[in-house]
């Protein structure tokens, strides 16, 4: 057991590096449509390029980002059930929910998704919209985004055995510490005052 719960620490790595990076993208996709909108404003026209830039950044940050959230236990829970269920009772539920139906549908999604993504490689796909872009890299996220959920689903699983086997504290207990939003005022704090400085 303990070399599994060592696989699940480098996943959970893996993924949290994956998420904060993907958390950039929300940046980049902010500037190119303010920028787009400003384009369009000032000079009545637009690029179907940029708007498409911004569905992939969209399809990317949702894709990329799951796997972070499953992993902060974040995920959508219907609150007025798993409330009533002790710690082990939702590590039970948590076990059987990943293995009947989030790897299924991980495996399925990823089984459907690999030969359309080879294809559109395969055949140099792009927009039907004037001046839009390829579509392969938008649709390789696709089975990127579900190998990274496959994964921390499995160190889901590892985690609520462990705990089932008294080896680790609860995996579903939430960390107490301060929201993303908390952690981005602070750092936009620190940086006025680095600047006034």
């Amino acid at each position: 057991m303990t070399l599994l719960l060592k696989l699940s620490q480098l996943i959970d790595w893996l993924i949290e590096r994956v998420g904060k990076g993907a958390f950039w993208l929300i940046l980049i996709m902010t500037v190119i449509s303010a920028g787009n909108a400003t384009y369009r404003f000032i000079f009545n026209d637009s690029s179907n390029g940029l708007l498409e830039i911004q569905w992939y950044l969209f399809a990317a940050v949702f894709l990329l980002c799951s796997p972070y959230t499953l992993q902060k236990n974040e995920h959508v829970r219907i609150d007025v059930l798993s409330s009533k269920f002790s710690a082990r009772g939702l590590a039970v539920i948590d076990i059987i929910g990943t293995l009947f139906f989030l790897l299924p549908m991980v495996v399925l999604v990823l089984w459907l998704s690999v030969p359309l993504v080879a294809e559109s490689y395969k055949i140099h796909e792009m927009s039907a919209n004037a001046g839009g872009l390829i579509r392969w890299p938008v649709k390789i996220l696709l089975p990127i985004g579900f190998a990274l959920l496959a994964l921390q689903g499995v160190s889901e699983l590892i985690k609520r055995f462990a705990f089932l086997a008294g080896l680790i504290s609860d995996p579903n207990s939430k960390d107490k510490g301060p929201s993303a939003e908390e952690e981005l005022a602070a750092a936009i704090a620190a940086a006025k005052a680095k600047e006034a400085q």
